[in-house]
């Protein structure tokens, strides 16, 4: 079973993808801002890592280099608010920065699952080129 970690200051937005994922057979870590991801990371191993581009604290663009730095294999989805204007901008930076794929909310579950598994495949063969 594969480990999810999803970082989002969004309270409602982080546990509606913590039903959609468990109920997709992942497990699930969760974390509220980008210092408390990095944190989680660390501790929890996750095979994957959602992060919100906007939040306070510590936003998504400095956490995927926080996290690129740590690690070059680990798959990452930068996610964003729909609504909010230069969406497709901030979400453009993040996959400059590091990040494996791109989602702009709201996400159904299909799109969502789709995306874990495709950025898996990607971090699967970049573990095995490094090693």
């Amino acid at each position: 079973m594969s480990k999810v970690l999803v970082i989002d200051d969004d309270d409602l937005v982080r546990d509606t993808f913590v039903q959609m994922l468990t109920r997709a057979g992942f497990e699930v870590a969760t974390a509220k801002n980008g210092r408390e991801g990095l944190a989680r990371f660390r501790s929890e191993s996750p095979d994957v890592i959602m992060t919100d581009v906007i939040m306070p604290d510590q936003d998504g663009i400095e956490t995927i280099m926080a996290l690129r730095q740590a690690s070059s294999t680990i798959p990452i989805i930068a996610i964003s608010g729909g609504g909010r204007a230069h969406v497709m901008q901030f979400l453009d930076a993040a996959q400059k920065l590091g990040a494996d794929m791109v989602l702009s909310k709201p996400i159904k579950q299909p799109e969502l699952i789709s995306a874990i598994s495709r950025v898996l495949e990607i971090g699967a063969g970049r573990k095995s080129r490094s090693s």
